[in-house]
């Protein structure tokens, strides 16, 4: 494939260090880790680390991956990034089937229900889609061409959850509704759902050191974060703002998983702390309201959650802390991968003592899963 062109006075060397991601199989039959340019697949159920295969060229992206994300069903998986381009791959063979070009980097993916489409959006505000077919198992690789879905708001989408028209590639005509509240950047969205709210309710992840949720349009309640760090203001501390840098609902549960980056101004000097370890945020669906459960702090150990992903049933909670490298460095990229177990019960008192922080020998895939996804 060609190199695409970058946008007008922007070079691979003017690009932002990109955090590590992380996304989980449904049925936690496999997780990836994508850092850098690096994509990283380990397969659970057959114990070894999966060989992607691209007939367009190398595997790899030739930039940082910003988006990754597994299909509803679990039999596709997309990546998406800073060299402007969309992979689909197959889960069964881990082959690139489609690959998209984007005039501008990808921000944020998305996937419908059934796995007919894919859609994207780039960071100057558009969002296309481009339609998928898996049908009698065709896995041939085709170049696509997307449709644009929805534009143009002439600012980044950071965060993509969607329902999809009924005929996407004619685009979506008409904005349901706007969601408003926060002060600064949405950083991530997600739906929380139960079988006594199957609509659901979407939860939304900020820079501006809250998490909302809401339904339609309206603003249902909105948690901040400085209340779990407010002893920090009573010890000489001036501000304490706490951005909201990803957000994963359990599955089934009314319980979001929230990562925080906390930045701290102490006397004119500003510093960057964060919570080593994650905040579990209770719904309640009734009375709108956010409370927290627990907070699942890692000891002995600097790790700062830059991405979570859960699988529908199993109950773990992966998390990865990582960045890109940057461009004079000589060294791969490399990341650090954690597992919090007992977080599915969505009971206060089993919630109180039920998430573990497992050891390396006890996560899944052990330690060859660790070997290929953090590179260390």
């Amino acid at each position: 494939m060609e190199d695409t062109p970058m946008e007008n006075g922007e070079t691979n060397e003017d690009s932002e260090v990109a955090p590590a991601l992380i996304s989980v199989h449904p049925t936690q039959s496999s997780v990836a880790v994508a850092v850098g340019s690096d994509l990283r697949v380990f397969d659970l159920r057959g114990g070894c680390a999966v060989s992607l295969v691209d007939y367009s060229g190398s595997p790899l992206h030739k930039d940082s991956i910003r988006t990754i994300r597994y299909g509803a069903d679990g039999k596709l998986f997309v990546s998406a990034g800073d060299d402007k381009t969309v992979k689909i791959w197959s889960t069964e063979s881990w082959r690139c089937i489609t690959t998209v070009c984007s005039e501008k980097r990808v921000s944020a993916v998305a996937i419908s229900s059934d796995g007919s489409y894919v859609c994207f959006a780039d960071k100057f505000g558009v969002v296309w889609v481009v339609d998928v077919d898996l049908s009698d198992g065709n896995q041939d690789f085709v170049d696509k061409k997307a449709a644009p879905l929805l534009s143009h708001y002439c600012s980044i989408i950071t965060s993509l959850v969607t329902v999809f028209p009924k005929k996407p590639l004619d685009g979506a005509h008409e904005i349901q509704s706007f969601s408003l509240g926060h002060t600064e950047f949405v950083s991530c969205l997600a739906f929380v759902c139960t079988q006594e709210c199957p609509q659901g309710f979407l939860v939304s992840g900020s820079g501006d050191s809250t998490v909302s949720n809401r339904n339609n349009s309206w603003s249902l309640n909105c948690f901040h974060m400085h209340l779990v760090y407010g002893l920090l203001e009573s010890n000489g501390i001036e501000e304490c703002h706490g951005a909201v840098t990803d957000l994963y609902t359990i599955p089934d549960s009314t319980l979001v998983a929230v990562a925080v980056q906390r930045q701290v101004s102490i006397f004119w000097i500003l510093s960057l702390l964060s919570l080593q370890g994650i905040i579990l945020l209770s719904c309640d669906l009734s009375a709108k309201t956010l409370h927290v459960a627990k907070v699942v702090s890692i000891e002995g150990d600097a790790f700062i959650p830059t991405s979570l992903g859960t699988s529908l049933s199993s109950g773990l909670l992966w998390m990865v802390t990582g960045a890109s490298n940057l461009h004079d460095s000589q060294y791969p990229c490399v990341a650090r991968v954690k597992v919090i177990s007992g977080v599915k019960e969505t009971s206060p008192d089993s919630v109180e003592h039920g998430p573990i922080v497992l050891k390396d020998a006890e996560i899944p895939g052990g330690e060859k899963l660790l070997q290929k996804l953090q590179r260390l």
